[in-house]
């Protein structure tokens, strides 16, 4: 490639999945497993004896302290070491043999889980351009096609009533690219990117068939299928249209670092393509969007507290990238466009939730604040249309949509005036602004509820009116009514007040200290763990479990503060609000210790390796998905993926203060010689996130100390990443395990279910 990449700086919000972040798989719904035929070990009489890990003692010192790593020998980046690959695979066995009692159990739990889904179904169409576009499941396959149909009449207004017409007399139906014919030949299989060209006759897709995040990009024509030139390999699934005739796309790094945005020209090989910005400063990492308007392009620059961005102006591709927002440390800045202004969201320290501006295309520098920061209300994100700003924001803990009407483009832009807000049922719920068109005035979004399945709404911004336009089919006789949501407060250790949102099934439950509870937590990022629906948390509320969400500090559910009082230096207030919510569910009779399962993924895995350290006995069973365990000794190692970009997460304990305060919570660090409940860790051999590795150190170390006979098992993917497998069906698979796990360890599993 051309190694002649301009200065400069930038970067616009990384998506939720980018990989600068050790997340989200933070949230419930992202994860899967599967099981590993081997041998019969044991019998049920007999359980059969854990894998013992080998002790090979690795000393690591730094400011007079001495670590001692006696499972170092663990970690092998090429994921091929036959001695590590062999321990894997041991675990494995271990775990399906200690399972195996309950196989068919966890069979039917399945089946039960599967049987809620609505095999043969569709997406809500949205209308582009065109056509309708809109994604298709078929009946017992795993994945997914990408449709479009004509629209009939395309110059009508579009209309929160449009329907797109179906039947023997509708405009044909076309499968632009189906995902079940791309993964036959894969044991993997996720796209990224599935990106429409602006005259909508070709697509851009990225491809993913190892699970490590690292993309090929393959562009068609959308009637034929055909290929147009050379895929693009080695890219991450950030990418664009810029016009029809080109794309802009991000590559990483040896540590995963997303550093260079490049411009591919359609027919030419990607070794031509010329490098538009090459990030240096391991501490940023790259991000790209394309405006609301398709006019722009824009490339950002991010670390954890500070966010610059250039601009690429679509039809004048050879004026390169122009600077639109300088890089200002502490300074976060993201940028959309409407006509002849960009829109600026601007945090800092003394703006900590956000603020609104615009600037003149032709003046960056002349900005105008639109709606200014409150201490109250964090702006998360904005969507541009041509007449109407739609704002998603975030007030006493609770998500919120508001919608202005904006002046004529030729007018001036002042502060904003009379937002209209849309408005929600349930007392704690989740909404989404989705994909909308530009020129129209229908917003799209998407709202759920602990007990309401996933529904799609189009909004009239011009009359208030929303018309419901899909909602999730949930078989099996589900009744929304017979579930009740509520949200509560817990007084955390320092007097905060820590929200907490609950679920449970008004029939079963007796509210008397007697119900058994899943507890599940996140708090890191920022990121907010929203209540949302997920149909198999049906196969426990329908046992009588009750869930609930901590909604702890280090998350942005509360805004800006929230997460600043849960990172560095505060990151134990995440892990003491958790345990403030445990006692306050246990106060208030919502469950007992020993009815208390936990549940946590990734940086939300951290939580559960943490609190389980400090308070083994509030447990009864615990579940950390790709735990970010080995906290202290990734953060000391560059060569890591992630880490560089990290340090202003956790902190760098290259300095000994962060060192100490590390070391002083890291769960593999922190594993003592004290009983432990039952402990079910997962793993992704696969994962660029969290390394394999330290989950599987994790638990070594817990065999070699745990002074107790409850069950700690490990299950490792070892074909698939951060978000274990790829299939629809094949994902509740890790469902159905973990029930049945925490099932089994609070004894509730029937005679009839076991083999």
């Amino acid at each position: 490639m051309n190694s002649d990449c301009i200065g400069g700086v930038l970067h616009l919000r990384l998506l939720l999945f980018s990989t600068s972040h050790r997340i989200l798989a933070g949230h419930p719904k992202i994860s899967a497993s599967r099981r590993l035929s081997t041998a019969t070990m044991g019998s049920q009489s007999q359980p059969p004896s854990p894998p013992l890990a080998e002790k090979v003692k690795h000393e690591m010192e730094l400011f007079g302290d001495v670590r001692v790593d006696n499972y170092y020998w663990l970690r092998d980046d090429s994921r091929s070491d036959p001695k590590v690959i062999s321990y894997l695979q041991q675990e494995n066995a271990y775990t399906e043999a200690m399972m195996s009692g309950t196989k068919k159990f966890e069979d039917e739990i399945y089946a039960e889980i599967r049987g809620r889904i609505k095999e043969d179904d569709m997406s809500a169409p949205l209308r582009k351009g065109p056509y309708y576009y809109y994604s298709r499941t078929l009946e017992g396959k795993e994945y997914v096609q990408y449709c479009r149909r004509p629209i009939p009449n395309r110059d009508a207004p579009s209309s929160v009533h449009d329907t797109m017409p179906t039947g023997p007399d509708a405009p044909p139906e076309h499968v632009i690219l189906d995902e079940n014919v791309k993964a036959q030949e894969h044991g993997f299989y996720r796209i990224g990117a599935f990106k429409v060209s602006p005259n909508h006759k070709m697509v851009a897709y990225a491809e993913d068939t190892k699970g490590d995040e690292i993309y090929t990009v393959y562009v068609i024509d959308a009637e034929t299928q055909a290929p147009i030139g050379k895929p693009l390999v080695g890219v991450t699934s950030n990418l664009e249209w810029a016009g029809n005739d080109a794309l802009v796309y991000i590559t990483m790094d040896e540590i995963l670092r997303p550093d260079k945005a490049w411009l591919h020209k359609l027919g030419a090989d990607q070794s031509n393509d010329s490098c538009l910005y090459h990030e240096k400063d391991d501490m940023f990492s790259l991000g790209l969007e394309a405006s609301e308007s398709e006019k722009f392009l824009f490339i950002s620059s991010e670390s954890k507290i500070t966010r610059f961005v250039f601009y690429l102006e679509v039809s004048k591709l050879e004026e390169g990238l122009k600077v639109l927002t300088p890089r200002i440390i502490g300074i976060d800045t993201s940028v959309s466009h409407r006509g002849n202004h960009f829109f600026i969201q601007r945090r800092s320290d003394e703006f900590f939730n956000s603020e609104l501006l615009a600037c003149p295309v032709d003046n960056t520098s002349a900005t105008t604040v639109l709606i200014p920061h409150r201490a109250s209300v964090k702006i998360q994100y904005i969507q541009l249309f041509s007449d109407h700003l739609a704002v998603s924001e975030r007030e006493e803990g609770l998500p919120k949509i508001t919608v202005y009407h904006l002046p004529e483009v030729e007018e001036p832009l002042v502060n904003l005036e009379g937002g209209k807000s849309v408005q929600f049922i349930d007392p704690v719920y989740s909404v989404d602004l989705s994909v909308s068109q530009f020129s129209s005035t229908i917003l799209r979004f998407s709202y759920s509820s602990l007990r309401m399945p996933k529904s799609v709404y189009d909004y009239d911004m011009n009359t208030g009116e929303s018309v419901l336009k899909k909602i999730e089919t949930v078989l099996g006789g589900f009744d929304a009514s017979n579930y009740v949501t509520e949200r509560k407060w817990a007084t955390a250790s320092d007097g905060t007040q820590i929200p907490i949102s609950i679920v449970y099934q008004k029939n079963l439950v007796k509210l008397d200290g007697s119900d058994p509870m899943l507890l599940y937590g996140y708090g890191s990022y920022e990121i907010c763990i929203d209540p949302d629906f997920k149909a198999s948390r049906l196969s426990l509320l329908d046992r009588g479990f009750i869930f609930a969400i901590a909604h702890i500090r280090g998350g942005g559910e509360m805004g800006r503060q929230w997460y600043e009082n849960g990172k560095f230096l505060k990151k134990k207030n995440t892990f003491t609000d958790f345990i403030s919510c445990a006692e306050y569910l246990i106060e208030q009779k919502y469950c007992s210790k020993e009815k208390l399962c936990i549940e946590g993924r990734s940086a939300g895995g951290l939580l559960i390796g943490a609190v389980l350290n400090m308070r083994p006995d509030l447990w009864k069973a615990a579940v950390a998905g790709v735990p970010f365990v080995d906290v202290l000794t990734t953060m000391l190692d560059p060569t890591i993926p992630l880490t560089t970009s990290e340090w202003e997460e956790w902190g760098d304990p290259r300095k000994e203060e962060f060192y100490f305060y590390l070391k002083s919570y890291s769960p593999v660090d922190n594993v003592k010689a004290q009983n432990y409940p039952d402990i079910l860790v997962t793993a992704g051999l696969r994962d660029p996130r969290v390394m394999y590795s330290e989950p599987a150190k994790f638990v070594a170390k817990l065999r070699d100390m745990k002074t107790d006979d409850n069950m700690l098992l490990l299950k490792c993917e070892l074909g698939a990443g951060h978000f274990s497998k790829s299939g629809r069906f094949e994902r509740l698979q890790e469902d159905a395990m973990t029930y049945t796990f925490m099932l089994k360890a609070l004894n509730m599993i029937p005679a009839s279910g076991s083999a």
